[in-house]
């Protein structure tokens, strides 16, 4: 992917100083991890000292640098917010078993459109990216359309904005006037694309209303070779509504 042209280069800088420390746990000196980096001493200095004050690095007695507390603390509040709610693992067991097609659990984690929960089927191509934790391509995939929909369209289109609409596909859409339209078509029924996101697999999604105030919409889907979706779609929503009203329920 392609850098984006406002990149703040101190930003990236310091992200990859805490890869690099946190690949080393017995900690590294301020000069060892300028030549990892590649940056110069004094860049490493002042960008260890403000790690170190944030509280993302410490400095050892020794001088050495090695992860510090805050990164536990990210830690524990990604795992909070990937957490798998209660009866999502037995509705998409459920799901997989009785389509034979891997399905998902969808939800805003941090601000952003998260999948959090596979359960995979053996009819269903095995797409590598589509994994808890992945939180990329919402505009691209049924899951993400249908999350979408649930935000303010303002709001839809700054998260758009920052994430952009990068093209999976030749049949991705790319442009935001075109994906409202898209989803103003599918708001009263299942969310569905065919092919946007990975060449020959179709996907479909349900929103679920959760009733939380801090976690109001879920979002469940599967996916599916084109061929098995354009034959069975019908089928295969149905059982996707069974799963959405169970989890509502």
């Amino acid at each position: 992917m392609d850098p984006p042209s406002d990149l703040i280069q101190s930003v990236s800088r310091a992200l990859r100083i805490l890869e690099v420390v946190g690949a080393a746990p017995h900690g590294l000196s301020p000069k060892a991890v300028a030549r990892r980096c590649g940056l110069k001493l004094s860049t490493t200095y002042h960008l260890l000292r403000t790690l170190g004050y944030e509280g993302y690095l410490f400095r050892r007695d020794d001088g050495d640098y090695v992860l510090g507390l805050e990164i536990a603390d990210r830690f524990r509040e990604l795992h909070v917010a990937l957490s798998r709610p209660p009866k999502v693992e037995a509705v998409l067991r459920a799901i997989a078993q009785n389509t034979t097609h891997t399905a998902y659990l969808a939800r805003f984690a941090a601000g952003r459109i998260t999948i959090t929960e596979v359960m995979e089927a053996p009819q269903s191509p095995r797409v590598e990216d589509l994994i808890p934790g992945f939180d990329e391509g919402a505009h691209a995939t049924a899951l993400g359309k249908a999350l979408l929909s649930t935000l303010p369209v303002k709001t839809r289109r700054e998260y758009l904005a920052d994430t952009g609409m990068r093209r999976f596909t030749s049949a991705t859409i790319d442009e935001v006037d075109a994906l409202e339209i898209e989803l103003s078509h599918s708001r009263k029924g299942a969310f569905t694309e065919v092919a946007q996101y990975r060449e020959g697999i179709a996907c479909a999604a349900l929103l679920v209303a959760t009733g939380l105030a801090d976690d109001p919409w879920w979002a469940i889907g599967l996916s599916a070779p084109v061929e098995s979706f354009a034959r069975h779609g019908d089928q295969l929503v149905a059982a996707l509504r069974s799963g959405a009203d169970d989890l509502a329920a």
